[in-house]
């Protein structure tokens, strides 16, 4: 006879209730492991099983059915380093408990190759490890836009340090954060990491840089640009280099300026081809105004002296007095002489301009001037003409011998035949350099000058300011003419009654 049962009681909704929501965890985790394409996965130390979700599977290219192992787990990744990795990571965290994140590259089953990203980290019981629980995600695509935009980045870079333009990025301090080959090379660095975060106070002398600082303000708070602007740009060596300078501010999303890009290019060779061609230009010029002129002057002259043969063999042709016919002759002769002379001169004006290819050679100014002395001992100590040589022993320059003595020899002769009847004639002769030129002039006290008057005649070609028989009107066009041939100038300082000072200036390379 049954008196009574003893009942035991188990908790069986409570765990009921915890298996549900473990199922429902997994269900959302599943859930959100499909809209984020990230899989999970989890090792059991214990039992060594292997858990993928469908995500995980999917990832690796397997059917759902697929049971994978700790082992083909790690196969799966590439040959080399990724697998190598992967195999210390799981091998540390079982070890130590070490989490990891790290991407690394798979081959799916069909043979295809995935860029992933593996997680992974541990989880403990009584201190112990018991489980490795991680996330999988396929970041193929993310990995190839970042190679992609790096490959881009270098196409950027190699394109714009090979530009023969200086191309640099500064920040709103107007420090360097991106600089190109010729950048670096326009500064005077080998390294560009030698000019990142440098200011233009660093790079350049202080006038300049402040120059560049207000231009860079202007530009980050008017975000507009400049564009091809000439700017003379002077380094901290002291060393002045023309630019052409654009600069263009970069925008964010909200339109706000944070940095500028800048693209200047060297113009130096382009402003010394313009100072050429002008240069270029103004000699056309004077050479066609001398055309013009030596034009006219060979046509009046050479005119003057057909009209005057002429005249004369018609008066010889009717003359019947023999006398008269001998005289009509001497003067046929002398037109003739005269006529050659003119020649002669023409000539000589012609080959200094066409005598371009002449070598210069090394000449000793003050030595040129002893020997124009010496040459015209006589004519000084007949006229009583007192010479000073005041010009340095060591003043050498570039140029052809022959013109340098012609120049010399008829400036000194000039204020000899234009000396002042009621005194000695006294010539100074000086020389010095002054801007890069050597310039020497020849001083005297003679009759002196109206350049008010004559001024603009000085230079040409028969033109004579006093009643000299000896005067010719040649010597001072010849003088000018074979000064231009050796690039320089000469000018003419005079006062009736006083004196005259002439003037000639050479560059130092001449």
């Amino acid at each position: 006879m049954v008196s009574g049962a003893i009942i035991t009681a188990h908790p069986i909704c409570e765990n009921v209730k915890k298996e549900n929501q473990i199922k429902k965890l997994q269900s959302l985790l599943e859930t959100e492991s499909e809209f984020s394409k990230i899989g999970t996965w989890e090792y059991n130390l214990e039992s060594g099983e292997l858990f993928w979700c469908k995500k995980t599977k999917l990832i690796h290219g397997v059917s759902e059915m697929y049971k994978p192992n700790l082992d083909t787990a790690i196969e799966f990744y590439k040959q080399g380093h990724s697998r190598n990795k992967i195999s210390m990571l799981i091998h540390n965290a079982i070890q130590s408990g070490d989490e990891f994140q790290e991407r690394l590259k798979i081959i799916t089953q069909k043979g295809d190759e995935r860029w992933v990203l593996s997680t992974g980290k541990t989880l403990f019981r009584d201190g112990k490890i018991i489980k490795l629980l991680g996330t999988f995600q396929d970041i193929s695509e993310q990995i190839n836009l970042e190679l992609k935009a790096k490959e881009s980045q270098k196409l950027l870079h190699t394109l714009i340090d090979y530009l023969p333009l200086n191309v640099y990025i500064k920040d709103l301090e107007s420090r360097k954060i991106l600089v190109n080959k010729s950048e670096c090379e326009f500064l005077g660095v080998k390294n560009r990491k030698e000019l990142l975060g440098k200011n233009n106070f660093d790079l350049y002398d202080k006038k300049t840089a402040q120059m560049l600082r207000n231009q860079d303000l202007k530009i980050f708070k008017n975000k507009t640009p400049v564009i091809a602007k000439e700017e003379f740009i002077q380094k901290k060596d002291g060393t002045k280099t023309p630019l052409l300078v654009s600069k263009i501010p970069l925008k964010n999303e909200q339109q706000e300026t944070y940095a500028l890009l800048g693209i200047s290019m060297d113009i130096s060779a382009l402003k010394n081809k313009e100072k050429e061609l002008r240069h270029l230009i103004d000699v056309t010029s004077i050479q066609n105004k001398k055309l013009v002129n030596f034009a006219h002057i060979v046509s009046h002259n050479l005119r003057s002296h057909s009209a005057n043969f002429s005249m004369l063999l018609g008066f010889l042709k009717n003359e019947r007095n023999e006398e008269e016919k001998k005289r009509i002759v001497n003067m046929l002769s002398k037109s003739s002489s005269n006529l050659l002379n003119t020649l002669d001169n023409l000539n000589e004006v012609v080959k200094i301009n066409s005598n371009t290819n002449v070598t210069r050679e090394n000449i000793n100014l003050k030595q040129f001037f002893v020997n124009a002395n010496e040459n015209l001992f006589e004519l000084f100590k007949e006229n009583k003409v007192a010479f000073l040589n005041k010009i340095p022993e060591n003043l050498n320059l570039q140029g052809i011998p022959s013109y340098y003595e012609n120049i010399i020899l008829n400036l000194l002769t000039n204020a000899v035949k234009y000396r002042h009847p009621n005194r000695n004639p006294k010539i100074v002769v000086r020389a010095k350099k002054e801007q890069g030129k050597i310039a020497f002039s020849v001083e005297d006290n003679g009759l002196g000058i109206n350049l008010r008057k004559y001024g603009d005649q000085l230079f040409g070609m028969y033109k004579t300011f006093h009643n000299n028989e000896d005067a010719r009107g040649i010597g001072l066009y010849i003088t000018k003419s074979q000064i231009e041939a050796m690039g320089g100038t000469i000018i003419a300082c005079s006062q009736l009654n006083k004196g005259t000072i002439f003037k000639i200036y050479f560059d130092e390379r001449y």
